[in-house]
């Protein structure tokens, strides 16, 4: 029998709700490492039992939390966000219709390579910064893909300095999109200008169930 979809809607909401509550915690915490494993724990109980996990159902009796790798400081950045010229992509979804983004700058990330940053130009705004990097779709690796780094209209922001044009980049906090774990999502990919030629080996990897 189909999900109602106000129920749908309820519990979407309150997986959004329990997202912000802990990355509040994260950026709250004086550190990082303990950060990243509250974060850990708190991504396993949710994709474990909440309502809303992108887990399958037929997966969830087998799945005995994310595949995240220990902490590593060394991939833990505070960087500006540069000029760069102005870019747009427009990614498709089955729900949402097109969805607009528009590159708002990059980020330098010293021995690793840059990043665009975009901004979601349409209702809600929010900043976005997809990654790909060269362990994607490897055995033992990255989700093929790709990953968010970060995502702040669901929650995913990890802080920085707005007056000094910051933001806090932290590759452990890396993290799949929805579609690695169910097919039926529709989720926003790396474009050109966030496909890393270094591999990210810390962050979420990826397992695929069976």
């Amino acid at each position: 029998m189909p999900t109602h979809p106000a129920r749908t809607a309820l519990t979407t909401a309150d997986w959004r709700r329990r997202v912000f509550a802990l990355y509040d915690a994260v950026r709250d915490a004086d550190d990082p490492r303990a950060a990243h494993e509250r974060w850990r724990l708190g991504r396993d109980e949710l994709m474990a039992h909440h309502p809303a996990t992108p887990v399958l159902e037929d997966d969830r009796p087998g799945f005995a939390g994310l595949p995240v790798a220990p902490y590593d400081p060394q991939w833990r950045f505070e960087l500006p966000v540069v000029e760069a010229e102005p870019l747009s992509f427009e990614f498709a979804t089955g729900t949402d219709g097109i969805v607009p983004f528009e590159r708002i700058g990059m980020l330098e990330i010293p021995d690793v390579g840059s990043l665009d940053v975009w901004r979601l130009a349409s209702y809600g705004g929010g900043i976005f910064v997809p990654l790909r990097d060269a362990l994607a779709g490897k055995p033992g690796g990255t989700y093929g893909g790709g990953r968010y780094l970060l995502d702040t209209i669901k929650g995913a922001y990890l802080g920085g300095d707005p007056e000094a044009g910051t933001l806090v980049v932290d590759f452990n906090f890396a993290y799949n999109p929805s579609c690695a774990y169910d097919p039926a999502w529709a989720c926003p990919l790396a474009p050109p200008g966030n496909v890393l030629r270094t591999g990210v080996p810390v962050g979420e990897l990826y397992a695929p169930a069976g």
